[in-house]
């Protein structure tokens, strides 16, 4: 069977409720999260004002692997879960271990929001976490189930808000550090007033990592280009511009922050942008900022929900996940998908609460090193089909990665050199070795029901399957 018709087999079921700008938004709210305007504090704390350069590398390496995932969704449409790309390049094997760990970083993104969820809204609401933890996931899950449509209007609406929130702070940061609204003039010296780079370029390597897991998710819009009316023209759109308009928020709101706050008053766990508002003296700027996360915070659960139920309903379709999650509703939602992977957050929030130190920081720490493990596929699966379509089928090669294959060397180095340094960091050692063991167990029960039993082995989408023309 071509790819083409498996491909389509696949997907024929999912609902086709999602717009260009659903596509484009889901893109920007995937990778504009609480880790922006919260984590970015530990961030420029340890770094001072270069910590921009440290997003900037993170961002120019999240922008390559999505114009690698670009190019591969063009030359293969409607594949679903872009985890098939590198089942499709790498193997099964491969497409089976990304496919479970891409699944369980979300479920974790998903129990960890809804954690930051709950404690968020006990100012306003007066119960336990847990009530307010399990009510807000069941809300998001029924949004979820309802329609796709359902889910892109509120990510739409969810993301604009947040980008929004980043354009108006740099317009208003900016009049203030270049003394047009500042009282005393200029406050770019914040910059380089005790050092731009106090602790060298050594310090700005070392915080690519904690950068990357913040703005990861722009991935999703290969997911959800999948059930939009034009597919190939949503992922085209993403991979040539949206990356691009994120990468300019995250460097330009850092670079604003920094101008307008000195880099050493910035506190780790408390959010640089409410410092920021608080200097250039901004009304409410606690509440503000307040309901901005929490936005934020709603948007990366909804986003979660969405994305774990799509993976796992791929899966499904391939026999590596239970058959029961393969079905749909009349509105084309995977119902089933979507509640197993909602489940994990309710189990998470019990987990937050009776053993916070113990079993919820192991399952934090196992999907510290998930997505550089991913994106190493992603780089390493489109370096072997972009071979293969350049001898078989070049038409198909509508939308190509810059300078191959140098780009992608470049980026399969750096992305291992992360995580050397990761594993010889003290505060990240503990993520990556949990991840590795998690790895090496997803790996095994493939090996074990999959690869040693050929008649169990999910229908083959590896390259050997790969059709010479697109017919």
């Amino acid at each position: 069977m071509a790819l083409k018709d498996i491909s389509q087999a696949q997907e024929s079921k999912l609902g086709k409720g999602l717009k260009q700008r659903h596509v484009t938004m889901i893109s920007l709210g995937g990778i504009i999260g609480a880790g922006l305007f919260v984590g970015s504090s530990g961030v420029i704390a340890t770094i001072g004002p270069a910590a921009v350069f440290s997003y900037l590398l993170a961002g120019l390496v999240v922008l390559f692997v999505m114009r690698m995932l670009g190019e591969m969704a063009i030359a293969i449409p409607g594949i679903g879960s872009f985890t098939e790309y590198i089942r499709a390049g790498l193997g099964n094997g491969a497409g089976f271990t990304s496919g479970w760990l891409y699944w369980y970083f979300w479920v974790i993104v998903v129990a960890v929001e809804v954690v930051i969820g709950a404690e968020m809204l006990q100012v306003y609401i007066d119960a336990p976490k847990w009530i307010i933890g399990i009510v807000l996931l069941l809300v998001l899950t029924l949004v979820n189930i309802m329609s796709v449509k359902s889910y892109g209007e509120f990510e739409f609406w969810f993301a604009s808000l947040k980008v929004a929130a980043i354009i108006v702070f740099v317009a208003i940061a900016l009049s203030y550090a270049t003394g047009i609204t500042a009282p005393s003039g200029s406050t770019f010296k914040n910059l380089y007033e005790n050092s731009f780079m106090p602790h060298g370029w050594l310090s700005v390597i070392a915080g690519i990592p904690m950068v990357i897991f913040a703005i990861c998710g722009a991935e999703i819009a290969t997911i959800a280009a999948a059930e939009s009316d034009e597919p190939a023209k949503s992922v085209a759109s993403m991979t040539r511009s949206v990356i691009v308009r994120v990468l300019l928020f995250y460097v330009s709101s850092i670079l604003m922050v920094t101008a307008v706050v000195p880099w050493e008053t910035i506190v780790k766990g408390q959010s640089p942008f409410i410092l920021a508002m608080n200097i250039m003296d901004i009304p409410y700027a606690s509440q503000i900022m307040h309901a901005v996360v929490l936005v934020a915070v709603l948007s990366c659960l909804n986003s979660g929900i969405y994305v774990a139920s799509r993976v796992i309903y791929s899966l499904s379709n391939r026999n590596e996940a239970p058959k029961s999650l393969q079905k749909v509703s009349k509105s084309g939602v995977p119902v089933k998908a979507v509640l197993i992977s909602s489940l994990i957050g309710y189990i998470a929030v019990l987990a937050s609460i009776f053993s916070s130190e113990v079993v919820f920081m192991f399952l934090i720490n196992a999907s510290g090193a998930i997505m550089l493990l991913i994106y190493l596929l992603i780089c390493a699966s489109q370096l072997k089909l972009r071979r293969h379509f350049e001898r078989t089928a070049p038409e198909r090669l509508a939308l190509k990665m810059w300078l191959f294959p140098g780009l992608t060397y470049a980026v399969i180095l750096s992305i291992t050199t992360m995580l050397v340094a990761m594993a010889f960091t003290e505060s990240f050692r503990s993520q990556i070795y949990s991840s590795l063991i998690l790895v090496a167990v997803i790996y095994t029960i493939y090996y074990f029901n999959f690869a040693r039993d050929k008649s169990k082995e999910a229908l083959s989408q590896n390259l050997s399957k790969l059709p010479k023309h697109d017919s």
